[in-house]
């Protein structure tokens, strides 16, 4: 995610950084090439068929269309990820508090809390695909078991066991296990909401009909343009290119949520507030907060 002052107006037209200029340019150029192709052959070789500006503006209104349903249903699944994000992390903020006034055994409290922060990274490494050796091994402390952990599930299924220990020995009342528990089953809903968005992206159809008619419209343009501009032709067709391939990318980025880049989720920020929400009650240095590199917050 990009944190950055936001620059002034002169700035923030040549700013590149979290820009998907890079990324479409070459489909720009090709679209003022072939547009300048077609004005050179109109005007000096032979007369090409001249479309109609109202006929292309129609067709453009009807992919603008396309492209904004798009957008708004990618821009609602990053949204929707950074409200599980955001619940998760207010969730282990209260585990923390509730493990204190619940669990009264205070070795299996820090077991249960090192469980939690194990999760989050297991979680995060698992949405994004990764993995972090060096994390686990850090919050899992001597406890080989913990150490061990491949999954999230297997994670949140050790802390309940923890629960059930407690229970066992009297150091966990039925209110300690009804709140502790129902925490543990919000924890997994954000889980599997998270696990839905990543593994259900957007139906292809869609992308495959915003890619076809984008470069048809593209293509057309030009023959639309020829009477009115000119050989400005090329670079009205480039605005437009921008304007469409530019929607199009911003849809494929906001599709994926968790991916490690400059348009994700910070899930690496996140986890570090869940760290520090929680080191302090189990014994362990509180970690500084992830600050922006670049400008840019993974």
């Amino acid at each position: 995610m990009i944190l950055r002052d936001p620059p002034n107006h002169l700035k923030l037209f040549f700013v590149m950084q979290g820009s998907i200029v890079p990324r479409i340019a070459p489909l720009i150029a090709l679209v003022a090439a072939f547009a300048l192709i077609v004005v050179l052959l109109d005007r000096f070789l032979v007369p090409l068929p001249h479309i109609s500006l109202a006929a292309t503006g129609v067709f453009g209104i009807a992919l603008s269309l396309f492209l904004g349903f798009r957008n708004n249903a990618a821009y609602e699944r990053w949204w929707e990820a950074r409200r599980l994000w955001g619940q998760l992390v207010a969730d282990m903020r209260s585990i923390g508090r509730e493990s204190d006034l619940f669990l009264e055994d205070d070795a299996l409290r820090r077991r249960f809390l090192r469980c939690a922060i194990l999760f989050t990274h297991l979680h995060r490494c698992n949405l994004r695909g990764t993995e972090d050796p060096e994390a686990l091994e850090t919050w899992s402390g001597t406890d080989h078991e913990l150490t061990s952990l491949a999954t999230p599930c297997a994670a949140l299924n050790i802390a309940n066991q923890v629960l059930c220990t407690a229970a066992s020995i009297n150091r966990l009342d039925g209110f300690g296990q009804k709140a502790l528990s129902e925490r543990l089953a919000a924890i997994s809903l954000a889980q599997a909401g998270c696990e839905r968005i990543r593994s259900t992206p957007l139906p292809f159809v869609y992308s495959l009909l915003v890619l076809r008619t984008t470069w048809i419209y593209c293509l057309a343009v030009p023959f639309a343009l020829i009477d009115g501009t000119g050989f400005l032709a090329p670079v009205f067709a480039a605005v437009i290119a921008y304007v469409f391939f530019g929607l199009a990318a911003v849809t494929e980025e906001l599709e994926h949520p968790f991916a490690d880049g400059a348009h994700g989720l910070p899930l690496s920020a996140m986890t570090r507030t869940i760290e520090i929400a929680l080191a302090e009650r189990i014994g362990q240095p509180v970690p500084e907060p992830l600050k922006p590199i670049n400008g840019v917050l993974n």
